[in-house]
């Protein structure tokens, strides 16, 4: 398959002076061999390493590997277990460990195939590993075609919360292949569909205005649809990134509900709930804050909780998770400025803004 296929869309994404491309289609999974080899012009590919986990080898693997080398290259794979909860400094170990047994230098690349957990990881690996090497993402998950592999942020989870410890680094390649969301889960796809509403929410009325209208459509996994919301998604967080790489100001916007969010995956323990359904309820619990200190009308939350619903997703804290923890994890979120949280709150659908607040401005909506 040529890599100028007509079918594919290509998001380009420059934060920073450091250009790279996201490429979007179904079977862009077997291109993977030749748009490694590309990015070595002019200078050679070292040691490559595979990380992924053992669902995602089985579905993906072999055609990882055989495309990787049909391009004359010799991948050697990693597995790490699958699930947030590994995400952690052992996990970052083993695949140091698995990189550095094979030798090389700044010339090796890190390809990482799966989902957020596995790009996250590998990307923290890549920015550490001879002070950086170049990381190559390929997301199998709606969530990670959307989000988390595109933009630069890697890190691991520690007791205190979430992604607390990680760093920057921009991959060289995305290659997001729409056509692996058919193996999906259905409580994996729907978690990744939060992820796109809020893009809707903070950016894109008509994004928003979109999946409302075909809410069926994208629950049946529609595959044209699939990759327009993929595409204007990514191309919305391309823009952001592009002018705050480094979240001082404007990329805060992206954590819409994502304060909440993380808070609950951090109070149950990273087990309960998948990234995005934490998201989901931690969206409304947003849109509902952002009514009560009178930013917004009814419509926003009204709109955005029959949405999620209509995709269905959870909007509503589950009654056994400890409200007062859910308010001591916000306060100690990286989003914390001493005393105050940095709030993404919706004056409109497409349209937000940010607050500082106390955490226990979450009470009355929590």
């Amino acid at each position: 398959m040529s890599c100028d296929a007509p079918e594919r869309r290509v998001v380009r994404v420059s934060p920073g002076g450091h250009a790279y491309d996201v490429v979007i289609g179904d079977g862009v999974l077997d291109e993977l061999g030749p748009r490694v080899r590309e990015l070595g012009a002019p200078n050679r590919i070292g040691p490559l390493l595979v990380v992924t986990n053992p669902l995602v080898r089985d579905l993906y693997g072999e055609r990882a590997a055989s495309s990787l080398e049909q391009a004359g290259l010799a991948p050697s794979f990693v597995e790490m277990p699958d699930g947030e909860k590994f995400k952690t400094m052992k996990t970052l170990e083993s695949i140091l460990d698995a990189a550095l047994r094979r030798g090389g230098d700044r010339s090796s690349v890190l390809v990482a195939l799966g989902g957020g957990v596995v790009g996250d990881l590998t990307g923290f690996a890549a920015a550490t590993l001879y002070r950086g090497v170049r990381l190559v993402m390929v997301p199998t998950t709606l969530l990670a075609q959307v989000d988390s592999s595109v933009g630069g942020k890697t890190g691991i989870n520690r007791a205190e919360g979430k992604n607390l410890v990680g760093a920057f680094h921009q991959p060289s390649l995305v290659l997001a292949d729409t056509g692996t969301l058919a193996t999906l889960s259905p409580r994996e796809y729907r978690a990744g569909l939060a992820e796109v509403v809020k893009y809707g929410v903070i950016l894109d009325e008509a994004l928003f205005d979109l999946i409302e209208r075909e809410a069926p459509r994208i629950v049946a996994r529609d595959h044209e649809l699939l990759g327009v919301i993929v595409e204007r998604s990514v191309a919305i967080k391309a823009r952001v990134v592009e002018q705050d790489e480094r979240e001082q100001g404007l990329r805060r916007v992206l954590n819409f509900g994502h304060t909440v969010g993380h808070a609950i995956e951090k109070v149950s323990g990273y087990s309960r709930f998948l990234h995005g359904e934490a998201v989901g309820i931690g969206m409304a619990i947003a849109a509902r804050l952002s009514r009560s200190l009178g930013v917004c009308g009814d419509d926003v939350p009204t709109r955005l909780e029959r949405l999620l619903e209509a995709l269905e997703l959870e909007i509503a804290l589950p009654a056994d998770l400890d409200r007062d923890a859910i308010v001591a994890a916000v306060a100690f979120d990286k989003k914390a400025r001493g005393e105050r949280v940095v709030f993404v709150i919706a004056e409109a659908i497409g349209r937000c803004v940010q607050r500082e607040l106390e955490p226990s401005a979450l009470r009355a909506v929590l």
